[in-house]
């Protein structure tokens, strides 16, 4: 059994390669989906028609499971954490993978096949296939038996095996400020990357914003009412650097982008409204 929330959280099942449920979405339009995917309205149906269309061409949650891709968008967090590793301003990447759980690597590729098409996965199972291939491009999977998500426990395995500045996702304030304790216990800079925050509370919001370095817009309301950006990134759903450092990774990245980049000082955030996804929560 997996289930990965996407397309505005709605809630996906997959079993045996089939998607078995997905439940209604918090959003109902996604600029991002509609200009890559031409979803004009995102519904239950629409979640489990795009987790069969990455099922089939991305092999997830199945041992056919690509592990090496290009960008998915210019400004994603595996995009900026891919380029991050290649510029050496981090020496790894906490994050997730269907099939094999929290994953700690150095591997760019690998960071980027693994997050390019991941959304918001909240339970998987280990595919013995998947596992191997992670292992093969110098992946470590912190728990091969259950592929459980920890990705606290994954930033103690990093740190005890020697990498002193690498990057963590993570999708709420308090393992945000866990990691915080562990950076000033092991003396070593974790890089906090927020991210699947659409429904986030204000609270949670507050908490993450003063915690992590990075956080992706999604649908939130709460971040973006409260952001105060160093940097921003996109402008429909935006990467936000709240760092000198995540400032640093989404530069970094912008170098790497192919498509003309207009470079200005301005009060941030800027949120066109007819581009945001509606509506915010």
């Amino acid at each position: 059994m997996h289930i990965m929330e996407l397309l505005g959280k709605s809630r996906v099942k997959v079993e045996q390669e089939k998607v078995l449920e997905a439940s209604e979405p918090l959003i109902e339009w996604c600029p991002l989906f509609d200009k890559v995917r031409g979803i004009k309205r995102v519904t239950a149906e629409a979640a489990a028609a795009n987790m069969e269309f990455r099922i089939k061409q991305h092999g997830m949650f199945t041992a056919r499971r690509k592990l090496e891709m290009g960008t998915f968008v210019g400004f994603g967090a595996s995009e900026s954490m891919m380029t991050g590793l290649e510029k050496g301003v981090i020496d790894a990447a906490v994050t997730v993978c269907d099939g094999a759980g929290t994953v700690i690597s150095s591997n760019p590729q690998l960071i980027q096949g693994m997050g390019g098409w991941i959304s918001g996965l909240a339970k998987t199972d280990p595919i013995p296939e998947v596992l191997e291939g992670i292992q093969a491009r110098s992946g470590h999977v912190l728990s091969p038996q259950d592929a459980r998500i920890e990705q606290l426990d994954g930033a103690r395995w990093a740190a005890s095996h020697g990498y002193r500045k690498f990057a963590v996702t993570v999708a709420d304030a308090k393992t945000a400020e866990e990691l915080r304790t562990l950076e000033k216990s092991e003396g070593i800079r974790i890089m906090i990357i927020g991210v699947h925050l659409t429904g986030i509370g204000p609270e949670d919001a507050r908490r993450l914003l003063a915690t992590a370095d990075v956080v992706t817009g999604c649908a939130s309301k709460h971040i973006r009412e409260q952001v105060k950006p160093l940097v921003q990134v996109g402008t429909a759903v935006p990467l936000f650097g709240l760092t000198r450092w995540g400032k640093e990774l989404l530069v970094e990245r912008a170098l790497e982008v192919e498509q003309p980049l207009l470079i200005n000082t301005m009060p941030l955030p800027v949120l066109p409204e007819k581009k945001q996804p509606r509506p915010l929560v």
